[in-house]
């Protein structure tokens, strides 16, 4: 059994995990408790993959229809994977969304990103931001 001293207090934490006050710790990954949530994230990694693409986005719009799309990286066009997600919506006649998924490298969508969601959505739609892996890391609101 591990003893640890609260160093506040000089009370010995019986069976407390020993923590130095320089330890790093990793981010702990998001629990996404609506499955449709969750699916839009398995979208977004399973496109990136599919695609090889450095980044794969997933948006699902007001009527409960997905999008997704994968970053374009060619020498004549560039576009995020998420504002291709927003524009497959928008030209697929959506008229909002609900939830938006980011996976890849690069942690959180660019300012341009949340504003093509803002564009289609208004103020207040979640972005899920996960890692290679399709992990949820982080959420942002637009």
């Amino acid at each position: 059994m591990s003893h640890t001293v609260d160093h506040t207090s000089g009370a010995d934490l019986v069976g407390a995990p020993k923590y130095h006050p320089t330890d790093t710790l990793a981010p702990m990954p998001i629990v996404l408790d609506n499955p449709e949530d969750a699916k839009i994230v398995t979208l977004a990694r399973a496109t990136r993959v599919r695609t090889q693409a450095t980044e794969g986005a997933a948006v699902r719009d007001v009527d409960g229809r997905t999008y997704t799309a994968a970053t374009v990286d060619l020498p004549s066009v560039r576009i995020s994977a998420l504002t291709l997600a927003v524009a497959m919506a928008a030209t697929s006649g959506a008229h909002g969304l609900e939830a938006v998924a980011l996976a890849g490298p690069g942690g959180e969508p660019t300012a341009a990103d949340l504003q093509a969601v803002r564009d289609l959505a208004g103020a207040g739609v979640m972005v899920i931001c996960a890692d290679t892996a399709g992990i949820a890391q982080t959420v942002v609101r637009t």
